[in-house]
């Protein structure tokens, strides 16, 4: 199952801006329900095409737009999709579908774009994280979420220091052995110094190091372009020894200090998926709790760089001032924005016209470089449905 990536996000956030229809639906996966899926499916595309018609389109336009949609409705799609949420999207020229590992409220909306904050929960608080597992003889680079970990290939990276610097390890293998402590029983590695070799006193081996480390620089080039611009945390694993001269050549900002160590031999990627992701998880707190920290702190000294109101933070996010977002996942605020005056109207229930405004900060936020956290609404400051950290 391929998730979602936020460059795929923001690709479905610029297309042409006219009849974007949007569906979300929770998928059964096993048991009688099973059945419920086509039928729910079948009444999810009548009402978007009750909503294209609302938005001015003829009954048989609007049935033409969403002619791919019926197409996957087969009994094959439902027996092998194997996913808890199926989120679609349509306009005259865009049909993308993703099943996901998601379990989604029914949801349809029309508006003049996509809706995506439904999604969000997959790109930062569930977890797109990266992984880079070190060896001297086998470097492997995965990404991941809560739900899985996928090895990708990185074009140009090295996977071997025999292949990046043609250099005979296996003339030197008994001289870089890792020494066991006294009293250790478990980790061989926890007693080691970070950075040093345990050898049999090779005159080599300081040469071996120098060796390692251009290898490690010349994976971290190629992680460079790869990762060009990503803010997901990346997390090291590998024999303890290797990893402070991987550290050392890193130029990635978001290089997580905690690290998976011992066997660099991978029994399975669950295992790995396994060990990692509460060191992700953990991460991912973190950052949401500084985040709260902070908007607390200046929303308390009335610096003007943080508001729950949204009648300020949606010109805002329209207008790229938003540094950091929370937003409430689940729940709807309609109503419209007009940029010319900078005027937000507020609607109890859904207009023709409207748009979900708390997506539409979400939208805009990542558009303009900003970091939006989709989380539950009494994880948001006072149980706003939205708050937000200005740049200026």
């Amino acid at each position: 199952m391929t998730l979602i990536s936020i460059e795929e996000i923001k690709i479905l956030l610029e297309q042409p801006k006219q009849n974007s229809v949007s569906i979300y639906m929770p998928i059964q996966v096993a048991g009688p329900e099973v059945r419920q899926n086509a039928i729910r499916f079948k009444n999810l595309i009548k009402e978007a095409e009750a909503h294209l018609i609302d938005a001015g389109l003829e009954q048989n336009e609007a049935m033409e737009l969403l002619e791919q949609a019926h197409q996957i409705d087969q009994p094959t799609f439902w027996e092998e999709i194997g996913a808890q949420g199926l989120a679609i999207f349509v306009s005259q020229e865009t049909f993308r579908y993703y099943t996901l590992p998601v379990n989604f409220d029914e949801l349809v909306v029309v508006t003049d774009r996509f809706h995506i904050k439904p999604l969000l929960p997959i790109i930062n608080g569930n977890g797109r994280f990266y992984l880079l597992a070190l060896s001297q003889k086998d470097v492997k680079f995965f990404e991941g979420t809560r739900y899985s970990l996928e090895e990708v290939e990185v074009e140009n990276m090295p996977k071997s220091l025999d292949a990046a610097l043609g250099y005979d390890e296996t003339a030197k293998e008994g001289q870089f052995r890792i020494a066991t402590s006294k009293g250790s029983t478990s980790n061989p590695f926890s007693h080691s110094q970070p950075g040093t070799f345990h050898g049999q006193g090779s005159p080599d081996r300081d040469e071996h190091q120098k060796d390692i480390l251009q290898f490690f620089y010349m994976v971290d080039e190629a992680l460079h372009e790869k990762l060009r611009e990503q803010q997901a945390p990346l997390v090291l694993a590998g024999v303890e020894y290797l990893l402070p001269l991987y550290r050392q050549a890193n130029t990635y900002q978001h290089l997580i200090q905690e690290s998976i160590t011992g066997n660099t031999k991978i029994e399975s990627t669950q295992e790995l998926h396994e060990q990692a992701w509460p060191i992700v998880e953990a991460n991912f707190q973190q950052s949401q709790q500084e985040v709260v920290a902070r908007f607390n702190e200046l929303f308390g000294s009335n610096t003007g760089k943080a508001s729950n109101n949204i009648k300020e933070i949606i010109p805002a996010a329209y207008y790229q001032r938003v540094d950091s977002l929370l937003v409430t996942v689940g729940q709807q605020q309609w109503g419209l924005f007009d940029p010319t005056s900078e005027t937000v109207y507020l609607h109890q229930q859904e207009e023709t016209g409207d748009e979900d405004l708390l997506d539409f900060a979400a939208a805009h936020t990542l558009l303009n470089g900003g970091t939006v956290y989709a989380v539950s609404q009494e994880q948001v400051p006072y149980s706003s449905p939205v708050a937000a950290i200005f740049r200026y």
